[in-house]
C-alpha cells in the first residue's frame, strides 16, 4: 500500500483474492472496525446480479455469510491495526489511522 509506504509504516498487504479472509478473520475485522460491518460490502453490478439487497446484509453474521459465499463483495482496501479496521476509501482516511 502505497500510503503505508509514503509514511514509512511496514504492512503487510493481504490478497484476498488469493487469500480470502475466513470467519474468524472476518469476526476480528468487525470487531475493531470503525465503519458500520454492512460497508465491508460491495454495491455493485456483481452484489445486484446475486438478487443481494441490503436486509441481506443488514447484521454482522450476514455480512460475514455474503463474503464467505461472495469473496469478490469484499469492500477494500481494509486497513487494520492492533486495536483498529477502517475501510480505506477514501484514502485519506488510511492516512490519518497511520499517523499522516
Amino acid at each position: 500500500m502505497r500510503i503505508a509506504e509514503e509514511l514509512g509504516v511496514d504492512a503487510k498487504i493481504v490478497n484476498y483474492q488469493k487469500t480470502p479472509p475466513d470467519r474468524a478473520t472476518l469476526e476480528a475485522i468487525i470487531a475493531r472496525l470503525e465503519d458500520p460491518p454492512t460497508d465491508l460490502v460491495r454495491r455493485d453490478a456483481k452484489f445486484a446480479k446475486l438478487g443481494l439487497t441490503e436486509a441481506d446484509v443488514a447484521r454482522p453474521e450476514q455480512v460475514i455469510e455474503v463474503l464467505l459465499a461472495h469473496k469478490m463483495l469484499l469492500q477494500r482496501p481494509i486497513v487494520l491495526t492492533d486495536d483498529t479496521a477502517i475501510i480505506g476509501r477514501p484514502k485519506e482516511r488510511v492516512r490519518a489511522l497511520l499517523g499522516g
